[in-house]
């Protein structure tokens, strides 16, 4: 993609956030990650909008990704959001971190220990939206262009004594409107979600690092799951606590 592609596309969903009609797709798709991600960044610098969190995935030995989520869109836990804000309604349950200290810019690639002594984990459930008519059949470029459909992130409080907890098999369980509907062990498709956290902390270094207050949010352990109007969550992790939402009529 040229500067002109990348602007053109970044404009378009600029309008779609501010509601204007969802797209079909891009005039021109992005053809690489590092595309998707410019068109993230140049939508964001259209916006002028603080970003307050990031979400993550680094399956693998497939090359990391990461969207922006918006400062205005992150809500403590227990949260209320309208329906009509996010009409997908889809949930995810995830383990984030909230970054403690500045992991600013830098050269040298930041190592696992850097990342967990700077870190401090919390149960999540990110709100899952787009800007596309039909976000199911978007390619996945297109898709993390749009900040791969995130609406929005709610969190529990993070958790300072957390390194005796094996995340990557965390006992997880996923309630709608009272009723356990998953109940299991693990089942993040990273693995290991401080693995995720490293890999974002490594892909800003390069650009404006991660700073103090921020979240990651790792993937999901529960599936992406559509709610509807009315409905309630929660998503629990052993050792985490709890996130809940819901979506308000």
């Amino acid at each position: 993609m040229i500067p002109t592609d990348i602007d053109a596309a970044a404009r378009l969903l600029l309008a779609a956030r501010h509601g204007g009609p969802a797209l079909d797709h891009l005039p021109v798709a992005p053809a690489s990650i590092a595309e998707a991600h410019a068109i993230q960044d140049a939508t964001a610098a259209l916006l002028g909008e603080p970003v307050g969190a990031f979400k993550a995935a680094a399956i693998g030995d497939d090359l990391p990704t990461r969207g922006l989520i918006y400062a205005r869109t992150i809500h403590p836990s227990p949260a209320r959001i309208p329906a009509r804000e996010v009409p997908l309604c889809g949930v995810e349950g995830e383990v984030a971190f909230r970054f403690t200290h500045d992991l600013p810019a830098r050269a040298a690639p930041y190592t696992r220990e850097e990342v967990a002594a700077a870190a401090q984990p919390c149960a999540a459930i990110e709100v899952i939206h787009s800007r596309y008519a039909d976000q199911a059949n978007r390619t996945m470029l297109e898709k993390l262009s749009d900040c791969v459909s995130n609406g929005g992130f709610v969190h529990a409080a993070p958790v300072a004594d957390w390194r005796g907890l094996d995340l990557e098999h965390i006992h997880v369980q996923l309630l709608v409107n009272g009723e356990t509907v998953l109940d299991q062990n693990g089942g993040n498709p990273s693995g290991d979600p401080l693995k995720v956290a490293t890999a974002l902390a490594n892909m800003m270094r390069g650009g404006t690092g991660v700073r103090a207050g921020q979240f990651v949010t790792c993937g999901t352990f529960t599936g992406l799951r559509f709610l509807k109007p009315g409905d309630a969550c929660t998503a629990r992790f052993a050792g985490l606590g709890e996130a809940s939402l819901t979506f308000t009529i």
